[in-house]
């Protein structure tokens, strides 16, 4: 993998940061101890200003080249996942019931290997906003950055992101114009029906009976509502209700997710969500009440950015390196919000270490470090392509 030399020479440091901010993960909006070290590594690398306070822990680190000029964003997402991790390595989460089981803690050392680079090297002309964000995946951190000034306070032409993607060679790049990942719902369902004897169910209505209906008839949404053509998950995630093993409750709560590319499909799915949650329980005596909340939007990717994008993986990885990815993914990323506010493009760095590596969100997940230096050199070769030194 060709590789900017200067920063194949900490690579060993990337590895360092990466690995202590795995044993020390912090879920979304609770980044107090991550904020502060890429504040701290920051500073050490001598950029030009540190801006902090946005979405709470977000930091921004403001890097000026050798000229005035255009501006761009780069940007990492640095928050856990309340998982309980099973990996077993030696740099394993200290917290327990918590883990960087989707490789924030890589993400957050490409960007403060490459701001190091820039900010040593400064072969660039105009400004480069290297952005720290938090609460990606439960909280649209993105978001809340967008609408606390980000662009304001920052004003750049592009914003420019990128995910790990074990699904994929460690190395290898991949690239896609237009719907790249979905938007994203999720729901409650709160199901009451009257409580009885479990030997009596006469006397009662059964929630559970109408959350299995319900359950069921949600997945003809999809099957029967959504054109063929066209993509969209419902899921439930979870269903609580009742306590023993004889008792009929009176309540059960069921929460989910939705997801979908095109604004027309999103509003389908919750107009025929209401229709058949409310249908559905009136039909076996009960009632049921359905908070639907539209999380983040789908995320869309510029077609000239992207291009600029997959020019600087190429200078990276080579062409042969760097693929479309085949089709889009019902995963959703907040980093739309940036989309939707500024022209700009979302790339994956393959990741995997063999055929059968454990994927994102999964207990047993770890960051691959071999990718650290790559992904670092994408971002400082994406600086110096698009931001370059004037002559003399």
């Amino acid at each position: 993998m060709p590789i900017v030399n200067r920063i194949a020479d900490f690579h060993a440091d990337m590895t360092a940061w990466r690995q202590d901010l795995h044993r020390h993960p912090e879920v979304a909006l609770e980044e107090h101890r991550t904020s502060a070290v890429i504040q701290e590594k920051l500073k050490e690398f001598g950029v030009d200003e540190i801006i902090t306070g946005l979405a709470g822990t977000g930091v921004v680190g403001v890097i000026h080249g050798a000229k005035p000029g255009r501006a761009i964003g780069l940007r990492a997402d640095i928050d856990a996942l309340p998982i309980h991790e099973e990996s077993g390595v030696p740099h394993a989460s200290t917290t327990a019931g918590v883990m960087h089981a989707c490789g924030h803690d890589g993400h957050t050392a490409m960007l403060l290997g490459a701001a190091r680079y820039l900010a040593e090297t400064r072969n660039f002309d105009g400004t480069v906003y290297a952005i720290f964000q938090p609460a990606e995946e439960l909280h649209g951190g993105g978001g809340m950055m967008v609408r606390e000034g980000l662009f304001e306070r920052c004003p750049m032409d592009l914003v420019f992101g990128m995910h790990n993607w074990p699904k994929a060679p460690a190395g290898e790049f991949l690239w896609r114009v237009g719907p790249t990942m979905a938007a994203v719902s999720r729901f409650t369902i709160t199901i009451t029906g009257r409580g009885a004897h479990g030997a009596q169910p006469h006397d009662g209505v059964d929630p559970i009976v109408v959350a299995g209906a319900i359950v069921a008839a949600l997945q003809s949404i999809v099957g029967r509502n959504v054109p063929p053509l066209e993509s969209a998950v419902v899921t439930i995630g979870e269903i609580r209700g009742g306590g023993a093993f004889n008792v009929i409750p009176s309540e059960v709560m069921m929460r989910g997710t939705t997801r979908w590319y095109l604004p027309e499909i999103g509003d389908l799915i919750e107009s025929a969500m209401q229709r058949i949650v409310r249908a559905t329980a009136e039909a076996y005596g009960a009632t049921a009440e359905l908070v639907y909340e539209r999380t983040y939007p789908a995320t869309i990717n510029d077609g000239p950015a992207t291009e600029l994008s997959k020019r600087a993986a190429e200078a990276v990885a080579g062409e042969r390196g760097v693929s479309e990815l085949p089709q889009p993914t019902m995963g959703g990323e907040d980093f739309s919000f940036m989309l939707n506010a500024k022209q700009g493009s979302y790339i994956m760095l393959g990741s995997a270490r063999t055929d059968d590596d454990p994927q994102l969100h999964h207990p047993r997940y770890d960051f691959n470090d071999e990718v650290l230096p790559v992904g670092a050199s994408y971002w400082a070769t994406l600086a110096e392509q698009l931001l370059p030194r004037s002559a003399a």
